[in-house]
């Protein structure tokens, strides 16, 4: 049995199961209630509850005041549902909504994905918890003022650690201390999240996702939250990279596409070497989309890597006659 919950003023609405907090139940069905730590410590989850019976979970006083529980306050992301209910909070409806933070973070692991791409995980305190939406990015703020900007790869409902995919920029002030001088355990200061760069759920056009390189990782995150929310609109993946070992998570492209009916994936190398005997799509990737596409009027289109691939994709996918409004770009700045 689970319970309904009606959220206001929005009227939107979603279900929770028995045990499971009531933040967790609506980020599990896409309904952005508001949060920080998620465990009770810093107040930012809390709302009113306007109908209904709660318990209202373990969580710490300081965040939570006999006064405000003696007005209905509680907090989601420790409160669990008895009856069905109604709560008021302010949603997050944009990423404009979500502050910016500033933490620390402790690098859990890191692997090598590619001779050039490394993977790192990064934990925050036990208190903390970074809200955000697919497609965001954080800023890792270096100790001489500079900051480095690297995408979110996981979504937001597996937000125990933050994933990265960091590509070796020669001469990189941050990416070459992260191949040949970081180690796991080592802490670092990021702040965010930031951007606007996320799937837009109001649409129901054909997705056309455009990734060069590590801008596998904005559309990685995109891609497993719309899997996770049951998003079902068609998706098709176009993956370019230099040489095989750039498609450094094949695999789970490959997964998703044998997996779930409407998602398909389509990698396209550029200048693949004779040990990748490769037998796939070859040349640009977003001349790949252009070969397949005619006519793109009725779909959207989500470009994540390079400039010059952003701008190129854009002018010629515009020529195709997608609409301007519907070409949304994540563009990475490689900086030294």
């Amino acid at each position: 049995m689970s319970f309904k919950i009606t959220v206001e003023p929005s009227g939107h609405a979603f279900e929770a199961a028995p045990g499971q907090t009531l933040l967790q139940s609506a980020l599990d069905q896409g309904v952005l209630l508001p949060y920080g730590c998620r465990n009770g410590a810093c107040g930012a989850c809390k709302g009113t509850l306007m109908q209904g019976q709660v318990d209202l979970g373990s969580y710490q006083e300081h965040a939570l005041s006999a006064e405000e529980r003696a007005a209905g306050k509680l907090l989601f992301c420790c409160a669990q549902a008895l009856t069905d209910l109604t709560i008021q909070c302010k949603e997050v409806k944009s990423t404009g909504e979500i502050t910016a933070r500033t933490l620390p973070a402790r690098v859990q692991k890191m692997a090598l994905l590619a001779p050039d791409v490394m993977e790192i995980h990064l934990k925050l305190p036990a208190s903390e918890r970074l809200q955000f939406v697919a497609g965001q990015y954080i800023e890792i703020l270096l100790k001489d003022g500079r900051r480095r900007a690297f995408s979110l790869a996981n979504a937001p409902q597996d937000d125990e650690v933050l994933q990265l995919h960091v590509r070796r920029v020669p001469g990189g002030v941050f990416t070459e201390h992260v191949f040949t001088g970081m180690k796991e355990k080592d802490i670092l200061r990021l702040n965010g999240p930031h951007g606007s760069f996320r799937l837009e759920e109001d649409c129901d056009r054909p997705v056309i996702f455009v990734a060069g390189g590590t801008g596998f990782a904005p559309a990685k995150a995109i891609i497993e939250y719309a899997i996770h929310s049951q998003i079902e609109r068609p998706m098709v993946i176009y993956w370019g990279s230099r040489d095989r070992a750039g498609l450094y998570q094949d695999a789970l492209a490959r997964a998703w596409a044998e997996r779930h009916p409407h998602i398909h994936y389509v990698p396209v190398l550029s200048e693949p070497a004779s040990r990748d005997a490769w037998s796939g799509r070859t040349g640009l990737v977003h001349e790949a989309v252009l070969a397949d596409f005619p006519n793109l009027a009725g779909y959207q289109v989500y470009a994540c890597g390079a400039p010059a691939m952003i701008e190129a994709a854009r002018r010629d996918f515009l020529a195709r006659g997608l609409p301007e409004d519907e070409f949304l770009s994540d563009a990475f700045t490689f900086s030294v």
